[in-house]
């Protein structure tokens, strides 16, 4: 079982290598995992295989609370209109319970 993030309906993992499948959800979503923001930003690797089970390039976010605003930069990724997705910003209340839902659907026992 693989994670899909996906932002503003792209699947970032896959636009951002198309070879690459999310780590399990029990990992990144998990509290206090590495999807969770703190102050300090923190680089996260989410992709965990290649869709054939080889070992995944990594496809890596920078994450970081700014504020009530949860921030992912460090992307480079096609957006629909083909220009690229250097940064996305998450309302902090949101991202917190869709991580939650994630986890509680997904993550627990997935690791």
């Amino acid at each position: 079982m693989h994670t899909y993030l996906f932002v503003d309906g792209l699947d970032l993992i896959t636009r951002s290598h198309v070879g690459a499948a999310g780590a399990p959800p029990g990992l990144l979503l998990r509290p206090g995992g590495p999807l969770w923001p703190t102050d300090r930003a923190r680089t996260v690797n989410v992709a965990a295989l290649g869709r054939d089970g080889s070992d995944a390039p990594e496809v890596e976010i920078r994450v970081r609370l700014r504020g009530r605003n949860v921030v992912w930069s460090g992307l480079m990724y096609p957006g629909v209109d083909g220009g690229a997705i250097e940064e996305v910003r998450f309302d902090l209340r949101q991202y917190a319970a869709e991580l939650e839902r994630g986890y509680a659907c997904w993550g627990a026992g997935s690791i």
